[in-house]
């Protein structure tokens, strides 16, 4: 509808577009958020946590509509339909911009439930959207460096501790426990400092995703791993808004989980740890290899 403005002004337009949506959406959800502060009983939780899942839903839902409004991206995206919405899921992807949470909700968005971001702790304190996070319960974590875990080891029990109350609430209702196994967007710096054996990606990071297994059980019926390519150059958040990226290619597949993965210890047994790699390095042979083939294709 509005495709036909200068990229610029598209920009300016769906920032204030986003902006008023996000206000307007949040309000409504921190005024639910203060009778679940003000009475933290199972039931009231319950009652509200749909509530506010849906208010976040629709959120997304809007974003949607300004998106299709102002960009003229062309949007390839396979693997999504047979997702439900009443079910419980971890759901894995590669990281390289801002516009990967954008991607992953507007693609996902009432095919499976809101996705819940492993967040670092400083980020509660961002206006208006660090409030709307903690009441949809969204897990903070502590980034602790290698200095600091060797002086202390105790406090790698921070994040364990923080992974399993998050999950205690998760169960109560159908949820997407969301993780970017990279634990960083990908640059061409980071993929040579590291070494990474793989084209594409960063090497994965398997502690969180091992303690959502851990705290959740067999709660997840499947991992959905999710695949974003863009073919013609990763855009910054502010290209995204214009609309300038001409093409975004997102594939989603469902990976069995096996059941032992929900009760086996990753810090403390070896042999699990071991078999844990093992997997996650054969999803990333995986994805690493359909990166190539998109981009192989698209040029």
């Amino acid at each position: 509808m509005l495709k036909f403005l200068p990229p610029a002004v598209r920009g300016v337009l769906a920032f204030v577009l986003l902006v008023v949506n996000t206000l307007f959406w949040c309000f409504l959800l921190l005024l639910l958020a203060l009778v679940k502060l003000l009475l933290p009983l199972e039931a009231v939780r319950k009652a509200i946590d749909p509530l506010l899942n849906a208010i976040a839903t629709a959120w997304v839902s809007c974003n949607s509509l300004w998106m299709r409004w102002t960009q003229p991206t062309r949007w390839d995206i396979a693997g999504v339909t047979d997702l439900k919405y009443e079910d419980w899921y971890l759901v894995n992807c590669n990281h390289q911009s801002w516009v990967d949470i954008f991607v992953l909700q507007h693609a996902l968005n009432r095919r499976i439930p809101m996705l819940k971001f492993f967040l670092k702790q400083e980020l509660i304190y961002v206006p208006v959207i660090g409030l709307a996070w903690w009441a949809l319960d969204f897990p903070f974590m502590r980034r602790h460096d290698k200095t600091a875990l060797r002086k202390n080891p105790n406090l790698r029990e921070q994040d364990k501790e923080s992974t399993r109350k998050a999950c205690e609430k998760f169960a109560l209702v159908p949820t997407s426990v969301m993780s970017f196994a990279e634990g960083t967007r990908f640059t061409a710096q980071k993929h040579q400092t590291q070494a990474s054996p793989y084209r594409h990606l960063l090497k994965p990071k398997s502690g969180a995703l091992a303690l959502a297994l851990n705290a959740m059980g067999t709660q997840f019926h499947s991992l959905v791993d999710a695949t974003i390519v863009y073919p013609h150059g990763i855009p910054s958040f502010w290209d995204f808004l214009c609309g300038t990226s001409p093409e975004i290619v997102l594939r989603v597949r469902q990976v069995p989980i096996p059941p032992e993965f929900g009760t086996s210890d990753y810090e403390k047994d070896s042999g699990f740890r071991r078999t844990f790699h093992r997997w996650m390095a054969d999803l990333w042979d995986h994805k690493d290899q359909e990166i190539e083939q998109i981009l192989q294709r698209s040029h």
